[in-house]
C-alpha cells in the first residue's frame, strides 16, 4: 500500500499521475469530490491543489463537477447514478470517505475512492487503475449497500469524467456509425450546449449502428501529429449509453456506461454491482500519439497474446459457402500447404443433421458434424490438415438457434422471446438466454465438446449474427429488466471458463462482421474480425479507422474476390494486419499464386513490425488521393510502409513524397519495393536506394501510386 487517504478538515486532492498525465480529485467543503483536472502532469505535483481555486468564479454558477454524479439532491446535471433507495426515496448524495492507492506492478497502480451516503447506508467505490507508461486509465464502479430491502439502480454508469472549458474553440467529438458492410464511418462536429447521447439498445451486436468507441479535440479538431485529445472506450459488448454535457460554464461532462435504458437493476443488500470498465487516454501530441498509447496498451496488457504470433490461414467461406464436403474440403487442405499459409478455416455449415447446415435457416444449436457432408467427422479433417503440414480451424455461432433445430424443440424456455407475442428473427434465428447458467454450461460445452473430441483443434472463429428482439429471459421471473446486464455477463463467464482451460488457442471475434469490436471481448480473444465488407478498397477505410483504437494484430484481413482490385492490392491491404485469404487457390493463374507465395514469405519478414510495432499513418484516405501508412519495429531497425490509391480518377495518385515518421534520424535505411508483381517493375527502379531516417522524415519519399500502380508496399532496413 502506497497511500491511504481520509477525509479530515482541510480538502482532499488526489492525483493519479501516469508518465505524461494526470487526473486530479479533490473535495470541497461539503466533502464532495470533484473531477477538478485531467491534461498534461504539471511538474510540480503540490500545485495540484490550487486548480480547483482557479475555476471557483466559474464553479459558483451552481454547477457541479462531480467525480461520479448522483440525482436527487444538490447536482443537478445530468447524473452517472440514480438509485430508488428501498423505502422509495430517489435522492442519492455521495461525499468521499477515504482512499486507498496500492501498486499492482511496476506499471500499473490501482486508486480505491470509497464514497458514502450521508442518510443512507449506500456506498460507491470508484477504482481507478492505471498504466504509467501507457498514460492509459480504466475506470470503473463498484455499487453496494446494506439498506433493509432492494434498492433500484435506475442508472449506473462506470465512468464520470469532468473537462474545464477553459478553450475558446470548445470541444470536438469524433465518433463512429456504421452497419453491416458499412462499419466505423467517423464523423466529427463540434459540441454544442446540452447533452449528446450515442448509445446502443441491440442486446447484442451492439456495435453495429453506433460504436460505443470516440475522441474528444479540445480548442479544435486535433491532426495526426498535433492538439489535445481525449481518446475513450467502454469495455463492454451490450447495451452502451455514452452522455456528452457541455453545460452554462462551457464544462464538458463525459458520463460512459451500460446503457440504463430498460434494465433498472434490483440490487439485494450486500450484493456488489460492478461496472464494466471505461478506458481513456490523453495525449496532446496529436491523435496518432493517443493511439499508440492504446495499441501498446492493448499488446501489452488486454488482448491474448498480444505480444506473441497469430496463425495466417484460409477460410473456405467464399469459395464453397454452404456447399462442400469432405472431397472439397480436402483438396482446399493440399491448397493450404499449396498457398503457404498456416491454418485452413471451415466456415459454416459443417454441422446439423436432422435440420441440414445448407442455408442459414436452419441447424444452429445443433452442433453435431453432419454426416452427409462429413461422413468421418471433424476428426478426420484434422488428421488430413495435418498430413498436409497444416493446422485446422473450425467456426462456431453458439449464443444462437434456429427455430429448425433439435435444441430449440428440446429447450424453447432457453431462448431470448416474449412468450405471447410472435417471433422476430434476424438472419433466420434467435438468441439464446445467456442469462440462465444451464445455457452458459451448453454454450462452454459446444467449445469444449469440440476440443475434447479434436485435441489439436488450433482454431475457432466465433460469430454472432443476431441481435435480441422481444427480450424476455424465462430464468429471469421477475426480473426481466435484467436481461441485457446479465446477457452479457453471461457470455463473459462462458469466455472465461473457454480460457481458463484453453488459455492460448486463438479465437476471432466475430459479429457479422465488427458488430462486436470492444475490449470487454477482445480481453479473451487474438483477434476480430473487422467487417464482412472484404472490398480491400472499402477495408483501407475500415482499418484505418479501426486502427485509431485497436492494434493491427487483433485485425483479421482476408484476400477475398470482393471489389475490382487486382489481386496485389487485396494482398496489399490484407498485410496491414493478422493475413488470411478467402478465395479459391485453383483459379489463380500462375503469377498470382507466384506473387501470393511470395507475398506470404515478404510478410512473414515484416509482420513482427506490423503486429509489434508502433503504427503512423502518414496520408488519410479521407483527403488524399492515396492513402500511407507505416508500422516500424521497437529498435527502428525495420518499417514497412503501405500505400494504395483511393482514388481511381485521371490522373490521381501521390504527386509529392511522403514523409515518413518514427525512423531513427541517425541510421541509413535500405529502402526496397516488396511484393512486385511478377512481369512488372519497382516504381523505385533498378536504384539500391539508401537514405538517412532524417532525410526520410523530413523531405519524405514519393511511392508513385497511380493508376499503374494502385498500391505500393516499401520495405525499409536499416544498414
Amino acid at each position: 500500500m502506497l497511500f491511504a487517504g481520509r477525509a479530515a478538515a482541510q480538502d482532499v486532492t488526489i492525483p493519479v499521475e501516469t508518465q505524461h498525465n494526470a487526473i486530479v480529485l479533490q473535495t470541497d467543503a461539503e466533502k464532495h469530490l470533484n473531477m477538478v483536472y485531467l491534461g498534461a502532469k504539471l511538474a510540480n505535483s503540490a500545485e495540484y491543489a490550487r486548480i480547483q481555486k482557479m475555476y471557483k468564479q466559474a464553479d459558483d454558477s451552481g454547477v457541479q463537477n462531480d467525480v461520479y454524479t448522483p440525482s436527487g439532491s444538490a447536482s443537478l446535471g445530468e447524473p452517472a447514478i440514480t438509485v430508488t433507495h428501498a423505502d422509495g426515496n430517489k435522492s442519492l448524495n455521495l461525499t468521499y470517505v477515504s482512499h486507498t492507492v496500492s501498486k499492482v506492478s511496476d506499471d500499473v497502480s490501482l486508486l480505491v475512492v470509497t464514497l458514502k451516503d450521508p442518510v443512507y447506508d449506500f456506498e460507491v467505490k470508484l477504482y481507478y487503475k492505471t498504466y504509467y507508461k501507457e498514460d492509459v486509465t480504466e475506470q470503473w464502479s463498484v455499487i453496494k449497500h446494506n439498506e433493509k430491502g432492494v434498492v433500484t439502480l435506475n442508472k449506473y454508469a462506470s465512468a464520470n469524467l469532468n473537462l474545464k472549458g477553459n478553450t475558446t474553440g470548445g470541444f470536438w467529438l469524433k465518433q463512429y456509425h456504421g452497419n453491416w458492410a458499412m462499419e466505423v464511418q467517423p464523423e466529427e462536429a463540434r459540441l454544442t450546449h446540452g447533452i449528446k447521447t450515442i448509445d446502443s439498445k441491440l442486446g447484442t451486436r451492439a456495435n453495429l449502428y453506433e460504436h460505443s468507441m470516440f475522441a474528444i479535440s479540445l480548442d479544435k479538431p486535433a491532426t495526426e501529429d498535433e492538439g489535445k485529445v481525449l481518446y475513450g472506450a467502454l469495455e463492454w459488448s451490450g447495451n452502451f449509453r455514452v452522455d456528452f454535457e457541455l453545460d452554462v460554464t462551457n464544462n464538458l461532462k463525459i458520463i460512459a456506461g451500460i446503457n440504463n435504458a430498460a434494465s433498472e437493476y434490483h440490487l439485494k443488500p450486500g450484493v456488489e454491482f460492478t461496472t464494466p470498465a471505461f478506458l481513456y487516454t490523453y495525449s496532446d501530441h496529436g491523435k496518432g500519439d493517443a493511439s499508440r498509447k492504446l495499441q501498446s496498451w492493448a499488446r501489452q496488457y488486454k488482448i491474448v497474446d498480444g505480444n506473441g504470433s497469430r496463425l495466417t490461414l484460409l477460410n473456405n467461406w467464399e469459395s464453397t459457402y454452404f456447399d462442400f464436403n469432405e472431397t472439397k474440403l480436402a483438396g482446399l487442405l493440399k491448397d493450404t500447404k499449396k498457398l503457404g499459409v498456416d491454418l485452413f478455416l471451415l466456415d459454416d455449415g459443417w454441422f446439423g443433421n436432422s435440420h441440414p447446415r445448407n442455408g442459414d435457416n436452419a441447424g444452429l444449436g445443433d452442433w453435431q458434424e453432419n454426416k452427409q457432408k462429413l461422413p468421418n467427422g471433424i476428426s478426420s479433417l484434422v488428421k488430413e490438415a495435418q498430413a498436409n503440414g497444416v493446422k485446422f480451424g473450425i467456426w462456431i455461432e453458439p449464443e444462437m438457434v434456429n427455430p429448425a433445430s433439435d435444441l430449440y424443440k428440446a429447450h424453447p424456455d432457453w431462448v431470448i422471446k416474449q412468450p405471447n407475442r410472435p417471433e422476430k428473427y434476424f438472419r433466420n434465428q434467435l438468441v439464446l438466454d445467456l442469462a440462465n447458467p444451464k445455457v452458459q454450461d451448453f454454450v462452454f460445452g459446444v467449445v469444449d465438446n469440440l476440443f475434447t473430441k479434436n485435441p489439436d483443434l488450433a482454431y475457432i472463429k466465433w460469430d454472432c449474427n443476431a441481435v435480441i428482439y422481444n427480450a424476455y429471459s424465462a430464468y429471469l421471473k421477475k426480473d426481466q429488466s435484467h436481461i441485457y446486464v446479465d446477457y452479457v455477463n453471461g457470455l463473459y463467464n462462458v469466455l472465461k471458463r473457454v480460457r481458463a482451460k484453453y488459455p492460448k488457442v486463438p479465437l476471432m471475434l466475430c459479429s457479422g462482421g465488427g458488430g462486436r469490436v470492444d475490449y470487454g471481448a477482445l480481453q479473451y480473444f487474438t483477434e476480430y474480425w473487422p467487417s464482412d465488407n472484404t472490398d480491400p478498397l472499402e477495408r483501407v477505410f475500415i482499418q484505418w479507422e479501426y486502427s485509431f483504437f485497436y492494434p493491427a494484430i487483433t485485425s483479421s484481413n482476408h484476400v477475398t474476390d470482393w471489389g475490382k482490385q487486382p489481386i496485389k492490392y487485396r494482398v496489399d491491404v490484407a498485410m496491414m494486419g493478422k493475413m488470411g485469404f478467402d478465395i479459391v487457390i485453383g483459379k489463380l493463374s500462375d503469377n498470382e499464386l507466384a506473387f501470393c507465395q511470395s507475398a506470404l514469405k515478404n510478410y512473414d519478414g515484416l509482420k513482427d513490425a506490423i503486429w509489434h510495432g508502433d503504427q503512423y499513418r502518414l496520408a488519410s484516405p479521407w483527403d488524399n488521393d492515396a492513402a500511407s501508412i507505416m508500422y516500424v519495429n521497437a529498435d527502428k531497425s525495420k518499417a514497412v510502409m503501405f500505400n494504395y490509391l483511393v482514388n481511381n480518377r485521371y490522373g490521381s495518385g501521390t504527386k509529392v513524397p511522403v514523409r515518413l515518421k518514427g525512423l531513427d534520424p541517425n541510421k541509413k535505411y535500405r529502402v526496397k519495393e516488396i511484393n512486385v508483381f511478377p512481369g512488372t517493375g519497382s516504381v523505385l527502379g533498378n536504384e539500391d536506394l539508401v537514405l538517412t531516417g532524417d532525410f526520410l522524415m523530413n523531405v519524405g519519399i514519393n511511392p508513385e501510386t497511380n493508376t499503374y500502380h494502385t498500391s505500393v508496399v516499401l520495405q525499409l532496413e536499416a544498414i
